[in-house]
């Protein structure tokens, strides 16, 4: 039995897959939404426990970091006092670029 048009046929379809994968992947963002889990991850291992516990990334989009806040009094506390040094602390992980303000709300 002759084998090559099989094997032809199967060697094209892969070479397709190799063009649409790549394609599909950035249609998913995939990229986008492991760093978005690397800054929660992140998030959880460098805020005070104490910040932690009242604030939770929310999202981030376009450089913006959502942060809900679940009471107006630590919402507050974030805001005034907690802001500058967070943001800092975010920016020398994933760089400023990528993290370039957060935006803390009432939420959840």
């Amino acid at each position: 039995m002759d084998y090559v048009p099989l094997e032809s046929a199967l060697r094209d379809r892969s070479r397709q897959v190799d063009r649409i994968i790549p394609h599909v992947l950035k249609t998913l963002n995939l990229d986008r939404r492991r760093a978005e889990a690397e800054v929660i991850k992140a998030w959880n291992s460098m805020i005070d426990p104490r910040f932690s516990a009242h604030a939770q990334p929310a999202g981030l989009v376009k450089g913006t970091l959502f942060v809900n806040v679940d009471s107006s009094a630590w919402l507050n506390e974030l805001v005034r006092y907690q802001h500058k040094k967070i943001l800092n602390q975010l920016q020398s992980i994933f760089g400023s670029e990528y993290v370039v303000r957060i935006s803390f709300r009432i939420g959840g």
